[in-house]
């Protein structure tokens, strides 16, 4: 449980510096190939991959080529570098997901790494009927906005708010289909309770959200090793059968569940 007491604030500068991590994590997933193999496999089914913020489909390309080797079919995302919610991007991203389900005739899965993963979010909200789960990678979708290092770099590529997006959404409010939120409380971009969901009411008969927290950086993420244990994990599971994270033995000394419960403080 979080001390709402506890004020959140944008990581420290030292956590900023320590995002140069990144290549060794780019670095272990290498090293980790021989293990990664052997994780399960998936049934084919399309996922649709989306950058952080800043990002193109590059920085993605070691995820959805793990992804390829574990039997699934990962699309990028198509538009260029992710500079915010400019003209046309809604647009294009709902024209992607309706492209790819149409030629699968199969629900997508969506991945996104940090705004891409509140593109995730927002897509699944919008277009619940094509969308199979939404896994996040340390997206702040919850909290204040401003609570990151990365706030002023958005609005200046976006050309809008923070905290006034050009569509109508209650961010912090999960999907209708199942939702993982991956983050690392060593994150150097944005505040990582921020990236902690709450359950929703309605989620009296079946959990569909959780949070699972990994080791890592922020821009480490989408190669990290044990976030793509994470993925390859719930990916595997069969539509209509997901079930939380269990996070039990061996997996307790590199994963952490934590309760949906508290709330984040805006």
């Amino acid at each position: 449980m979080f001390n709402l007491s506890r004020k959140v604030k944008a990581p420290s500068p030292l956590l900023v510096m320590m995002e140069g991590r990144a290549l060794f994590e780019l670095g272990a997933m290498a090293l980790s190939t021989p293990y990664l193999k052997r994780l399960p496999r998936g049934d084919g089914h399309p996922v649709l991959v989306m950058p952080g913020l800043g990002a193109s489909d590059s920085s993605t390309r070691p995820l959805r080529s793990f992804l390829d080797d574990r039997g699934y079919s990962p699309y990028a995302w198509g538009l260029g570098r992710n500079f915010g919610l400019r003209e046309g991007i809604l647009e294009g991203m709902l024209d992607r997901i309706d492209e790819i389900y149409g030629m699968h005739q199969q629900k997508v899965s969506l991945v996104g790494w940090s705004l891409g993963g509140i593109f995730a979010r927002e897509l699944a909200k919008m277009r619940p009927e094509q969308t199979r789960l939404v896994i996040s990678l340390g997206s702040p979708h919850s909290g204040n906005p401003k609570h990151s290092n990365a706030w002023r770099f958005y609005e200046f590529t976006a050309g809008h708010s923070v905290e006034e997006p050009p569509i109508e959404t209650k961010m912090h409010k999960a999907p209708p289909v199942p939702t993982t939120s991956i983050y690392t409380k060593t994150d150097g971009i944005v505040a990582w309770q921020n990236c902690h969901q709450e359950r929703p009411v309605c989620e009296i008969k079946q959990k569909q959200t959780e949070n699972i927290q990994v080791s890592g950086s922020h821009c480490g993420l989408g190669f990290n090793p044990a976030v793509l244990y994470v993925i390859a994990d719930r990916l595997a599971q069969r539509e209509g059968a997901w079930r939380p994270f269990a996070n039990v033995g061996g997996r307790k000394a590199f994963f952490d569940t934590p309760g949906l419960e508290a709330a984040v403080p805006a």
